[in-house]
C-alpha cells in the first residue's frame, strides 16, 4: 500500500492593494515589509498588488523588483487607483494601504484577524494610535477630528480617522460598495457605504509614521471634498 499523505489546507487568499503615484522611493519598503512569511504561518496566501496611478519616477519597475504585481490606471486620482485595484481583486481578504511608507504593513495581521473574528471591514486608526513626530499637523488632527464628529452627526455611527489610509475588507462586500470617488475623498465614500449596507465595522489603533516624500494632499481643498461627499451621500 502506498503512503496515505494528509491532504493539504485550503489556503484564504488576501489581496494587498497598494495605490501609488511617484513613490519609488518608498514602495519597496512597503512591499519588504509586508509580514508574508507571517501571513503563510496564518493560513493566508498572499498577493501585492501595486496601483500605478500614472507615475513618472520609476514606481512600477520599483514595485516589480520587489515581486509586486503592478496595474498602471493612467486616470489622475486614488478614488480611480483604488476602484481599478478592487475591481481587479479576487480574495477572500482585500487590504488597502498607502505607498508612501507612513502606514506600517505589519498592522495586517491584527487587521485580517478582526475580520475573521466576524467584521466586514475594518480601519486603521492613526488618532488611536501613535503618531510619530511631524508625521501629522496639529490642523490636520483637527480636521480630521471635525470630519470624525460630522460623520457621527450625520450617519450616527462613530469613526476616530476617517481619513485613515488603511482598510481591510471581505472580498465579498466590495461590489456592494458601488464607489464613483476619483480622488481623496475616496475613504469618506468607503464609510458612507459601509454604513448605508450597515456592514460589521472594526477600528484598530495603529502607528503612523512620517512622510519622507511630498504630501499630495491638499489639506483644506480636500477637506471640503471630503465634507461634500459626506452630505451628498447622506442625503
Amino acid at each position: 500500500m502506498g503512503v496515505r499523505t494528509s491532504p493539504r489546507l485550503k489556503l484564504t487568499a488576501v489581496d494587498i492593494v497598494i495605490p501609488a503615484l511617484n513613490e519609488a522611493t518608498t514602495i519597496g519598503i512597503m512591499i519588504e515589509e509586508i509580514p508574508v512569511a507571517d501571513l503563510r504561518s496564518m493560513g493566508f496566501q498572499v498577493r501585492t498588488v501595486v496601483i500605478d496611478n500614472g507615475s513618472t519616477d520609476g514606481t512600477s519597475d520599483a514595485a516589480r523588483g520587489k515581486g509586486a504585481e503592478v496595474i498602471v490606471e493612467p486616470r489622475r486620482g486614488k478614488g480611480m487607483a483604488m476602484r481599478m485595484g478592487f475591481d481587479q481583486a479576487r480574495a477572500d481578504y482585500v487590504v488597502m494601504l498607502d505607498g508612501d511608507a507612513t502606514y506600517p504593513a505589519t498592522h495586517i495581521p491584527e487587521m485580517l484577524g478582526v475580520l475573521q473574528d466576524g467584521c466586514d471591514v475594518v480601519l486603521g486608526s492613526r488618532l488611536k494610535g501613535i503618531r510619530a513626530p511631524g508625521s501629522i499637523s496639529r490642523f490636520n488632527v483637527a480636521g480630521n477630528r471635525l470630519l470624525a464628529w460630522v460623520t457621527c452627526v450625520l450617519y450616527g455611527r462613530k469613526t476616530r480617522d476617517l481619513c485613515t489610509g488603511y482598510w481591510a475588507f471581505r472580498g465579498s462586500v466590495l461590489p456592494s460598495l458601488k464607489l464613483s470617488s476619483r480622488g481623496f475623498n475616496l475613504e469618506d465614500e468607503l464609510f458612507s457605504g459601509v454604513v448605508r449596507h450597515n456592514l460589521r465595522l472594526g477600528e484598530i489603533p495603529i502607528h503612523h509614521l512620517r512622510r519622507v516624500t511630498t504630501t499630495k494632499l491638499r489639506s483644506l481643498r480636500d477637506g471640503f471634498r471630503i465634507a461634500r461627499t459626506l452630505l451628498r451621500k447622506r442625503f
